[in-house]
């Protein structure tokens, strides 16, 4: 099994760290102590088995939690934390979690949960292959061009995980729209698409390109906090190039670094164009 650890205390990290790597459990492929970039590193290293925090700065564990179950549901989770609110374990399990372990921790508890999850996974895979053979309905292929869709939506999907806008209402839209487009086999069309797409909701359209509005605002507000830490790095040259105006991404970056009282204004129409860009290269 492939493990992600994130906790905010290094300390809790390397315990964790110790106890899965000294029982010989599986391998340890990242660790962080800050939610954001551990959300994209999860996204991006796809591993087995998730240890998280609940109590974090920025992002809680359980809205991590949501977040990557968002785009990747095949991931599990187990929360460490020293929270002992019924209500707050109870999220944490509607939010998608195996198992939750209280803090402080317990060597042997970490140990068992761990392998009770293992066991979980590798019977469900077996599981998996048993379907296949006998060829039950679970198992009816999709057609290449609803591969494809899947493909894309998918890629969507991390896409806007990687530029930190899973967290906006406005995001559940632009993945709906991108459902909807590949399900019917059309393009984006900057006159009709999000108007019939929020006729098909029963709102204004005002009402639901404000929302998407906001959600790509923070997509543009991420990206140019990549490209001050690192300019040249592949994941801010693609995406200030295809989802948003290079002007438009300098200007937010003015704006991060105090040297401008106003940002970008990203465009929506640039945005999905360039997500389907994205999507089908």
């Amino acid at each position: 099994m492939r493990f992600y650890i994130l906790d905010d205390l290094i300390s809790s990290v390397k315990v964790l760290e110790n106890i899965i790597e000294s029982k010989n459990l599986g391998e340890i492929i990242g660790s962080s102590t800050s939610s954001e970039k551990a959300i994209t590193e999860i996204l991006a290293k796809a591993p087995d088995i998730v240890l998280v925090d609940l109590l974090m700065p920025v992002k809680d564990g359980i809205t991590v939690v949501k977040e990557i179950r968002q785009v990747n549901p095949d991931i599990s989770f187990i929360m460490v934390s020293q929270v002992v609110d019924k209500n707050m374990i109870s999220d944490a399990y509607n939010a998608g979690i195996e198992f939750f372990i209280t803090k402080p921790n317990n060597r042997i508890e970490i140990e068992n949960v761990i392998k009770r999850v293992i066991e979980k996974r590798q019977m469900a895979s077996v599981l998996s292959g048993i379907r296949s053979v006998i060829g039950t309905p679970e198992t009816t292929s999709p057609s290449p061009r609803e591969k494809i869709a899947e493909e894309h939506i998918n890629k969507a999907k991390k896409v806007l995980g990687s530029v930190g806008m899973l967290g906006e209402s406005g995001t559940k839209d632009i993945i709906n729209v991108c459902t909807w487009l590949e399900n019917t086999g059309l393009h984006y069309d900057s006159k009709t698409t999000l108007n019939e797409y929020a006729d098909s909701l029963g709102e204004d359209p005002k009402i639901v390109k404000q929302r998407i509005r906001r959600a790509i605002k923070r997509g543009l507000t991420n990206v140019a906090s990549l490209g001050i830490e690192d300019y040249y790095s592949d994941s801010f040259s693609e995406y200030s190039h295809t989802l948003f105006n290079f002007d438009t991404v300098r200007n937010e970056m003015d704006l991060l670094r105090g040297k401008s009282a106003y940002g970008g204004k990203p465009s929506i129409d640039r945005f999905f164009e360039g997500l389907e860009t994205i999507c089908e290269h």
